[in-house]
């Protein structure tokens, strides 16, 4: 029987009317005689679309990662911005992490509660605000839930509660325990009949005199220098041991700046954060590493040299070498205290480290007697490295720095310093014949502060006692020589005479003696002798008139600009050396200090200033000095230059970095 075979295009015509499906399951596939879906009119749009889209996102998600980088990029490093975007209407930061962390522990702890929580905070001229934030009572409607959702809240209240019990506990503990070791002085009240005023800082005040930015200045290298050349592209470990407006701290900082200029690479390790210069710190770009334990460690391990800026770092020292025994190849010590306390502290590790940096031969000297005295033999001889004055005070003051420019000469700036020392002096309420004395330092026991209140106060009494007597003399002389001339005794016209005379006299005898004390606000402060100092005033109530109050800051140009007379006033062993004495001179001030530690090497007296011994029986002779100088202002101004010049040949920027070279060369590693 002859087989009969359908032909292929009409075995595929064939459809099942019940599958729909061209082919029964099963058979093979074949060819069709359909013009393929590539030659259709309108593919080859469509494929270019559908690339272009992958193409579109690609660029989407790459801006996207860009912006992110960039947001994130400027958190990081642009404090000022990162400031803008964390406060709304000049509110701090840490008010707005205060206030959500508030929001989250009344969500928690009840959730159909209101609350009113006020949060005080200041803007950058230290004005008081207070901002209210409320948190709005929930509709009940909004948040119904099931049973089980209810009781599992519950529980979860339950626990978030215990934890915030126990939260809250610690932090307590830890907050006591944190106030019995940094004690700081109360908040003196704005104005007040008894204690005087707190006036400043002038930062603003300064800009705008100034008509400069305080975010575009920054340390900038000598090129040329050894210390540059050595720095270049080194890593460096820098120990802070607070962030303290005083200093040491301050004194780091600025190597840390110096350092970042010449091509080097800086990481900061705070042993303790107390003190305001974490911001400061932000805006130089310096690097502050997270951990003070194992993570410092790891850094320091793989830096070239290891600078630690004060006695108190001991523990951290201690803790490292232990770690890594040979990192005590690697740490020069910068010791910037000179008191016998402080040298029990670092005993333990003195021999230990490669080695030690002093501020000042009276420094250095009793140390190493210490060191006799314990038996201790170092490791090398000590260097000296006295502090400086930097670069944006010395272009203040007008003295020859790198931050000058064309058109902010030397010259110029000493005449803006002059309209800033006008502008500041209307501020505090002075008169070109009043004489300010001014102290900066932290408000403690061995600054001797209450001393200097003591003999103002005796100066003030001799000066009330003497301008009786001169007033007693004027008096009889005009009525003597009125009566003589005009022979018109007892009459209206020779009394009104005699009394615009005595006015006239009056006001060319007006000299008022001020006094300006800082720093408000330190870390550093003691809250009993600040206590001690203001039941002081209040027994002398004409010395509170004299007497005005300044808060920590490191804006300090406008204050020396303002000021004609700086005290130093130290107690115990006196000032281990005195970077405020040196920048007062570098202002042309009249250095008033004791007679004894590191003001002894920088003030000769009767050439660069006054000296006069410690305790109180100083007292007398610093009243003298006072008073001798504000009956003589030529004085002052001859020892003022006297400094200036010494300031000049001796202290600034570029003979530090000198000094520091021989530390490099002999601690750092090859």
């Amino acid at each position: 029987m002859e087989e009969i075979r359908l032909s292929p295009l009409r075995q595929t015509s064939v459809k099942s009317s019940l599958s729909g499906r061209s082919t029964p399951r099963g058979t093979p596939r074949v060819h069709s005689g359909r013009t393929p879906r590539r030659g259709h009119v309108g593919g080859g749009a469509f494929q270019l679309f559908r690339s272009s889209r992958l193409v579109y996102w690609l660029l989407l998600i790459t801006l996207w990662t860009y912006l992110g980088f960039y947001v994130q990029s400027r958190w990081a490093h642009d404090n000022e911005s990162k400031v803008e975007f964390l406060r709304f209407g000049g509110k701090p930061r840490k008010d707005v992490l205060y206030v959500e962390k508030i929001k989250g522990m009344d969500a928690v702890a009840n959730e159909n509660s209101e609350a009113l929580v006020n949060i005080t905070g200041k803007d950058d001229a230290g004005l008081s605000k207070r901002t209210d934030v409320s948190l709005i009572k929930k509709d009940d409607g909004a948040s119904r839930r099931s049973l089980s959702s209810k009781k599992k809240t519950r529980k979860t209240v339950r626990t978030s509660r215990s934890k915030i019990r126990v939260k809250q506990k610690v932090s307590k503990e830890v907050t006591e325990t944190k106030d019995l070791d940094d004690e700081q002085d109360p908040q003196l009240p704005l104005t007040n009949a008894t204690y005087g005023k707190l006036l400043g800082p002038f930062g603003s005040l300064e800009d705008k005199v100034l008509e400069w930015s305080p975010h575009r200045r920054s340390g900038t290298c000598d090129r040329k220098s050894d210390f540059k050349r050595l720095v270049w592209s080194r890593r460096f470990v820098l120990l802070f041991h607070e962030l303290s407006m005083t200093g040491a701290p301050i004194s780091m900082m600025e190597l840390a700046s110096e350092l970042l200029s010449c091509g080097a690479t800086v990481s900061a390790v705070v042993l303790s954060r107390r003190g305001g210069l974490m911001q400061e710190l932000s805006r130089r770009r310096i690097k502050v590493v997270e951990d003070k334990g194992e993570l410092s460690f790891k850094t320091a391990m793989k830096a070239d040299l290891v600078i630690a800026g004060s006695a108190v770092c001991t523990s951290w020292i201690d803790q490292y070498m232990n770690h890594h025994p040979a990192g005590g190849s690697q740490i020069a010590w910068w010791i910037m205290e000179n008191r016998r306390e402080y040298f029990d502290r670092a005993k333990p590790v003195l021999d230990r480290v490669k080695m030690l940096i002093f501020l000042s031969e009276s420094q250095s000297r009793q140390w190493l007697t210490w060191c006799e005295e314990e038996h201790i033999k170092l490791r090398s001889q000590p260097v000296i490295v006295p502090l400086s004055v930097n670069d944006e005070l010395a272009f203040v003051a007008g003295i020859s720095s790198s931050l000058n420019t064309p058109t902010l000469s030397p010259e110029k700036m000493r005449e803006k310093r002059q309209i800033l020392r006008e502008s500041v002096r209307m501020e505090l309420g002075l008169t070109d014949a009043d004489m300010l004395v001014m102290s900066l330092s932290s408000i403690n026991p061995t600054k001797g502060q209450l001393l200097l209140l003591e003999s103002i106060a005796l100066a003030l009494s001799e000066r009330g006692k003497e301008s009786q007597r001169n007033h007693k003399g004027i008096i009889r002389k005009e009525k003597v020589s009125l009566s003589s001339k005009h022979r018109l005794r007892g009459s209206s016209r020779q009394m009104k005479s005699v009394s615009l005379t005595l006015d006239n006299a009056v006001r060319r005898e007006k000299q008022e003696l001020k006094v300006l004390l800082g720093s408000v606000g330190s870390k550093s402060n003691k809250v009993g002798y600040v206590k001690e100092m203001l039941s002081f005033l209040s027994n002398n109530g004409n010395l509170s008139k004299s007497v005005m109050w300044t808060p920590a800051t490191t804006r300090v140009a406008s204050l020396y600009s303002a000021a004609d007379v700086y005290v130093t006033n130290s107690q115990g062993v006196g000032e281990t050396f005195g970077r405020v004495t040196i920048e007062a001179m570098a202002y042309g001030l009249a250095v008033v200090g004791t007679d004894a530690g590191g003001t002894k090497e920088m003030v000769q007296h009767n050439v660069t200033g006054l000296l006069h011994s410690m305790g109180r029986s100083g007292n007398k002779e610093l009243a003298h000095n006072h008073l001798y100088l504000l009956r003589n202002p030529d004085a002052r101004l001859r020892l003022g230059s006297e400094g200036r010049k010494m300031v000049e040949k001796m202290y600034m920027k570029q003979h530090m970095y000198k000094r520091f070279v021989d530390v490099l060369v002999k601690c750092m590693r090859p």
